[in-house]
């Protein structure tokens, strides 16, 4: 890919990322740092005892990620889709259980990033299965599952283009 192609789609994802609310954003990052091991999630994003707790709580969560990387199954195949697609469905679950992602085009963001861009055609799946559980209210039920397009459910085929814009946090820094 050429050096122009990376660049405008690099800009297409961060003005993806920034139409994200601010929790949606900080969230992403988090579980990014978490779910990559980019950094000491408890140094870098832990206020509070209750944070501590979720970041812990994150982390379990996320040890599924490392199996469902290397699990993913070919679109032809039925054989391999129970282990993948339930695991990913009970990592997604906790995401959405948090209250933080707020649509399918964050989920999709978020995701894309944590497993790579052949997990693409998974995602409405587990996006769907996650959001419809009984774990997650009602009322945010009907908004996660309203927020998936029908052109992303029933898209014929997906890029296998990896992202490559990952946000990071970013230390306020003094005035100067």
């Amino acid at each position: 890919m050429s050096v122009t192609n990376t660049a405008s789609m690099t800009i297409a994802e961060m003005r993806e990322f920034a139409g994200f609310s601010a929790a949606e954003q900080r969230y992403i990052r988090r579980s990014l740092d978490i779910g990559l091991a980019r950094s000491d999630a408890f140094r870098v994003w832990a206020r509070s005892g209750a944070e501590n707790a979720a970041i812990r709580a994150h982390y379990v969560a996320y040890q599924e990620l490392k199996a469902l990387r290397t699990s993913i199954p070919c679109e032809s195949g039925f054989g391999s889709i129970e282990g993948f697609l339930g695991k990913l469905a009970r990592v997604a679950a906790f995401d959405l259980a948090q209250e933080r992602i707020g649509s399918f085009s964050a989920f999709r963001f978020l995701y894309e990033r944590l497993l790579g861009a052949e997990a693409r055609p998974w995602l409405p799946s587990a996006f769907c299965a996650a959001a419809a559980l009984p774990h997650i209210r009602p009322d945010r039920r009907k908004l996660l599952l309203q927020s998936l397009s029908e052109a992303a459910a029933t898209a014929p085929g997906w890029s296998t283009r990896p992202p490559t814009f990952y946000p990071e946090y970013i230390e306020a820094s003094a005035a100067a």
